[in-house]
């Protein structure tokens, strides 16, 4: 167990509640009222008061907040808790060079969404007053420093001294203990509670759901101590605590990390080290966690959150939006039409918005994305049907959250414009589609008539159909007092799902990923990180080819099978960390190198190197070994040079490609992310709308210039604050090492710092590899961008020869759609012609599409082409009228205006045959008329039309009937109907279609088909 840091006990002494009304009580109740609070505690205040009292007096280093969007954590839609940017760190993966591997006690106000996910408070906002999706988590941690008596007691000064809140309103919990789960009780934090004078009645012990935490299904967990604040006071209020009693409220979590979870369900399972389930952790650590929205309503003299500065000024902004009275603070059935619970929604939910929006979290049909989707719209709804809000006034309402958190926030004022437009634009798309589901809800109901239970497959539609969020569905459904069918629809959303996913074979990578405890054994044992600076020692020879050196290494670990070990054998799906290497891991957006390594003394058998990762500042090679494989064996290693090239080639062209973005649609672009392989690169950028074909060759134009310059690509480390003054530096959302690597294409890193250039250029700050010289990628297309989400879109692009080939292909289909073009006037002269350009066309369309070419000239062509295919279409429709009336009066000169008209006709589609029929009725309306066409292969196409006012004979009976008679199908009204059927004696057709017609003579219908 690690040592921590120890209280004096005069300084415990100094804390105890007897000393209270002597030491410390006077100035307590001073600051503190328990029915007015202290006007002086401002939301801004409170916040900075936790920041400094954890810097100054605790020696906490302050740390931002991260953003909401997690980073490299794909089981977090949002982060949601303030331990999430520190979660490396929990489970030892921290990379040794980076600040956070160097942090021993921080503290923070992080930002935080809990909507969607393990943690999902969506549903309740709005309901109460104290739930929301964004709120503000103040944090202070400690990474193997201090522990549990430490965290206590500075928590405990802090509300008590600091905030002055009466020690007599506070309640603590401790974990009461789980037998079956092997985990004894917390007795530890009770006597530190009693020690701090908590009286005995006041200190709780409660079980694993309330007073145990566990990061997720498996990694770092232990128990935790809360504290309740009681709002009423003057009274013994243990009973509420832990009865979601909103006047009995947890204000602190205090975890105390002490063991890792391997198994995926630790409350079902004996938790004993050799069942594998509770280990204890190599590092103890502190995880503590309050909630600046509930800490500002105890000091404020509050009940409700929205009752404080942090809500207030945004309640009056939307009161003179709406068309309702004031803001009640009413919860339940005292709120009258849900006024209330629409303020609150609306107030949560716009903050959420401008928070998620300005991190880079925008509305979209997956993940986070989607959560953010429903959110919108869900305040669009309470806006505007239940406040009566204008359309505009949610996105109004973001310069006054800009004004609550701008200050601790600066990116809301940055990206102000930004979120406006975003929420304006989904607003508008929401408000079309809200009429059109109001509408589908009206009609269900009235025909469900007095039943109480919505229909499931109804909501399902609206939800998968126009977008409606199922929440949002059962809150509509409510206020008109009706249930929806949540079975059902859970049972065609697990139905969805089941079409949607696919199914995948084992993870092959987590048997060589080193987990929290094998990379505790590595560092316990000395073992020093790989040095991977080798991977960057490469050079230009003399005839213009890359140079990758190999590198001899020693072999300092072996991992399979979630275990170190000392040796492999041959065949076996190995994790080999080296002393040093030069192959790239991936990150950055790059993905990893591949090769090979031989064993020395066995120089003939290869051990392919498949993919490489950076763990805990351990690089680990996947491997399959050729032969045995120890600890302590010398190795030499080759990377796949193709491999590496193509990626350096991808990576360069991304960095001049975001540079071109900016140069052509502005310095807003921001990168979204990226991704680099050796076939092709992907890059993300905000941007508003679709790129047209004049700014797509505008980007291409610039990147060819760079390319055709043959600049020099300048690679420096530098450290990170003096990097960060360069001009025009482009970073993203990451994590950055400290020095960080700085990649300029043209101007040298050194002439960045001391004579910056008006010229303008590409600077990153970037751990990949790159070319030495832009001219090396020879030439870059851009052959697909679509929108992923509003205000983001994605390109891809080819480089050297493959962009070569993309620019042949998209020459030829120009020839192509031109020789096209020269036909159509001759084309169109008659129908089969004209049918078979409208075929050509489709054909060529589907080319234009799918084959990857500049997406410049794709988005020409696809123009040309639908003007084409528009033009085709017009002819064949004009012809086959033309057509259609020459057969109709043959026929009619023929026939006459009998009861019964049965013919074939000359078609080849079934809509000159229905021509034939129409216009054949139009002068002859008192009869019932079928035609077919027989076409050379035996195929048969039918359409027939009958009076309106027959009785007798229904057209869709009487063309199902020959159609099913000859093989086929049929369809249609009582008055018009269409099929196909097969056969190749028409005349027994026609006759067999003519008996039908006349009921005096009708044809056993379920004879055998006719058709040969």
């Amino acid at each position: 167990m690690a040592a921590y840091m120890r209280i004096p006990k005069t300084c415990r002494r100094f804390l105890n509640a007897k000393y209270f009304s002597s030491a410390i009580g006077v100035r307590a109740q001073l600051a503190f009222s328990s029915t007015t609070g202290n006007p002086e505690f401002t939301s801004k205040r409170v916040r900075s008061m936790f920041t400094e009292f954890f810097r100054d007096r605790h020696r906490h280093k302050l740390v931002p907040s991260s953003p909401v969007r997690p980073r490299g954590d794909p089981s977090l839609l949002f982060v949601n808790a303030g331990m999430n940017q520190f979660k490396p760190l929990l489970l030892g993966a921290a990379d040794p060079r980076s600040e956070m591997a160097h942090y021993r006690r921080v503290a923070n106000s992080q930002k935080c969404v809990r909507a969607g996910g393990k943690h999902n408070d969506l549903d309740d906002v709005g309901r109460d007053v104290y739930h929301h999706t964004f709120f503000e988590m103040l944090g202070n941690w400690s990474f193997g420093d201090y522990f549990k008596e430490e965290a206590c007691s500075m928590a405990w000064e802090l509300l008590t001294q600091e905030y002055g809140v009466p020690a007599d309103r506070l309640y603590v919990s401790y974990f009461s203990g789980n037998a079956a789960a092997g985990l004894p009780a917390d007795l530890e934090t009770r006597e530190i509670w009693l020690s701090l004078g908590v009286p005995p009645g006041r200190v709780l012990p409660f079980g694993m759901g309330e007073n145990f935490w566990e990061m997720g299904e498996t990694g770092p967990c232990g128990p935790c101590t809360e504290i309740h604040y009681d709002h009423e006071g003057g009274r013994d209020a243990a009973h509420l605590v832990n009865r979601d009693s909103p006047e009995v409220v947890e204000i602190w979590n205090l975890v105390f990390m002490q063991y890792n979870s391997v198994t995926l369900a630790l409350q079902v399972t004996l938790a004993l080290e050799a069942d594998g389930g509770l280990r204890a952790l190599p590092r103890l650590s502190v995880d503590t966690g309050m909630g600046l929205e509930r800490l500002v309503t105890v000091l404020q003299g509050q009940r409700s959150n929205y009752h404080t500065d942090l809500f207030t000024p945004l309640l009056s902004a939307i009161h003179q939006r709406s068309r309702c009275g004031e803001y009640g603070g009413r919860t339940g059935r005292a709120d009258e039409g849900s006024v209330d619970m629409a303020y609150r929604v609306l107030a949560d939910h716009v903050r959420t918005l401008c928070i998620c929006i300005a991190d880079g979290v925008y509305p979209g049909m997956s993940g986070a994305e989607l959560v953010l989707r429903r959110i919108l719209r869900r305040a669009v709804r309470f806006s505007t049907e239940v406040l009566q809000a204008p359309p505009g006034a949610l996105a109004s309402l973001v310069p006054t959250v800009t004004q609550i958190l701008g200050e601790a926030y600066p990116e809301l004022h940055r990206e102000r414009q930004r979120i406006t437009d975003i929420i304006n634009d989904n607003e508008a798309q929401f408000l079309c589609s809200l009429k059109q589901g109001r509408r589908v809800i009206d009609r269900t109901l009235q025909k469900m008539g007095g039943a109480n239970m919505f229909p499931g497959s109804v909501a399902w539609a609206l939800h998968r159909n126009l977008g409606f969020p199922l929440d949002l569905i059962g809150l509509m459904l409510e206020e008109k007092g009706v249930a929806m069918d949540s079975e059902a629809v859970d049972r065609l959303a697990a139905e969805e799902e089941k079409l949607r996913t696919q199914v995948q074979g084992p993870d092959r990578e987590s048997c060589t990923e080193l987990d929290l405890h094998s990379l505790s054994e590595l560092q316990g044992a000395g073992i020093p990180h790989t040095d991977d600076s080798p991977k960057y020692r490469y050079s230009l020879g003399e005839d213009g080819r890359y140079v990758f050196p190999p590198c001899w290494a020693r072999v300092q670990a072996l991992y399979c099978s979630q275990a170190l070990v000392p040796e492999v054998g041959e065949g076996q799906r190995c994790g080999v960390v080296l002393d040093q290497t030069c192959f790239y891991s991936e990150q950055g957006g790059q993905t990893h190198d591949r090769g090979y390594f031989l064993r020395e003394g066995l120089q003939d058998v290869l051990f392919p190197v498949e993919a490489v990762q950076q763990v805990g500042g351990y690089v680990v090679h996947q491997v399959t070994t050729g032969d045995t494989l120890k600890i302590g064996d010398t190795v030499q290693l080759f990377v796949d040079e193709a491999h590496r090239l193509a990626c350096m080639v991808k990576h360069t062209a991304t960095h001049i490609l975001n540079f071109s973005l900016r140069r052509v649609l502005g310095e807003g672009v921001e990168q979204q992310g990226s991704h680099v392989t050796p076939d092709r690169l992907r890059f993300d950028f905000s941007v508003r709308g679709s790129l047209s074909v004049k700014q797509l060759q505008e980007v291409e134009q610039v990147v060819q210039d760079v390319i055709a310059q043959n600049e020099d690509v300048f690679i420096q480390e530098l450290p990170l604050a003096l990097a960060k003054r360069i001009h025009g530096l482009r970073t993203v959302n990451e994590v950055y090492l400290d020095p960080v690597r700085v990649v300029s294409v043209g101007i040298p890193v050194p002439d960045l710092l001391t004579s910056p250039s008006d010229r303008p250029t590409s600077v990153e700050l970037c751990c990949g590899t790159h070319l030495l010289r832009t001219g090396e990628i020879r030439d870059l297309v851009i052959v697909a961008e679509r929108s992923l989400l509003k205000g983001v879109s994605r390109v891809l692009a080819l480089t050297g020869d493959e962009a070569r080939e993309a620019r042949e292909a998209g020459h030829a289909l120009v020839q192509e759609v031109e020789s096209l073009s020269a036909q159509q006037p001759s084309a169109s002269s008659t129908l089969p012609t004209a049918h078979r350009l409208s075929k050509d066309v489709g054909l060529l369309s589907d080319a234009v599409d799918n084959t990857p070419m500049p997406q410049w000239q794709r988005k020409e062509l696809q123009q040309r082409l639908k003007t084409m295919q528009r033009a085709a279409n017009t002819a064949i429709r004009k012809l086959e009228t033309s057509e259609a009336a020459v057969q109709a009066l043959a026929l009619l000169e023929k026939h006459g205006s009998k009861a019964v008209v049965v013919d074939t006709v000359e078609a080849e589609s079934i809509s000159v045959v229905m021509k034939v029929v129409n216009q054949y009725s139009e002068r002859a309306p008192g009869s019932k008329v079928m035609f077919l066409a027989h076409l050379p292969s035996g195929r048969v196409l039918c359409a027939c039309q009958v009076p309106k006012a027959s009785s007798t004979l229904s057209a869709s009976d009487w063309a199902l009937a020959v159609c099913t008679h000859l093989g086929g199908k049929a369809g249609g009204s009582a008055i018009v109907a269409k099929g196909v059927g097969t056969t190749h004696d028409i005349t027994e057709a026609l006759r067999w279609a003519e008996e039908f017609a006349n009921p005096t003579v009708r044809p056993n219908t379920s004879s055998a088909p006719t058709q040969d």
